[in-house]
């Protein structure tokens, strides 16, 4: 029997240590990463007019909002990043429709990656985008609000446009005020509104959710 238990200690060595409690740890608290305020989304817009339109990084911070009066607003989140861009477009009988968007941006440190994706369509199917900046551009990674340029979109009436977007905000941070007014806001209340920062009344791209539109 006493060889059997030895046996045993040499077949097991870390049992046998654990047992004695020579090789046991007290673990540290593990590592915490990413207790920012982060925020990944698809934002589905609807053009309602005829658009050719300069996208800034103001105005992407603006889609959502939290009122501070009736007419003022700040943003949700303190920066934000383009993910993908997806547009689709149809036709009416007998005509074309095309849609264009390019990640831009000619100044200095804010420079897009220039590249410019277009679709056209003549039949029932619709023409379509689904574009996503360069790895190293500045689209591709997260900005502050700004009248920087994320990207430049051309499209139809009718068109359909999802903006995927990463948003985040540091705690002790200020968020930027929205661009414009509010309109009948309720302080305190969050709010959509169009990616070209207008209040929705006025804004050629209408948010899809119908509630909460300001």
């Amino acid at each position: 029997m006493l060889r059997q238990k030895q046996n045993n200690k040499k077949r097991n060595p870390r049992r046998a240590r654990g047992q004695s409690g020579r090789a046991q740890m007290i673990p540290h608290p593990p590592q915490l990463n990413g207790i920012e305020l982060r925020h990944s989304v698809t934002l589905r817009f609807r053009a309602v007019a005829n658009a050719a339109l300069t996208v800034s990084f103001q105005n992407l911070l603006d889609t959502m909002l939290v009122a501070t009066t009736a007419v003022a607003g700040t943003d949700m989140f303190q920066t934000v990043k383009v993910r993908r861009v997806q547009v689709w477009a149809v036709p009416i009988i007998g005509g074309a429709a095309s849609v264009a968007l390019e990640f831009g941006g000619t100044t200095a440190g804010i420079v897009g990656d220039q590249a410019i994706h277009t679709d056209t369509s003549m039949g029932i199917q619709p023409a379509h985008i689904s574009a996503r900046p360069s790895a190293k551009s500045l689209a591709s990674d997260f900005q502050l609000a700004s009248a920087a340029v994320a990207f430049i979109l051309t499209c139809p009436l009718g068109s359909v446009i999802d903006l995927e977007l990463s948003f985040r905000s540091q705690f002790n941070s200020v968020n930027a005020a929205a661009a414009n007014a509010l309109v009948g806001a309720t302080a305190g209340s969050q709010y959509l509104r169009g990616f070209d920062g207008l209040a929705t009344a006025g804004s050629n791209f209408v948010p899809e959710y119908v509630f909460g539109q300001i």
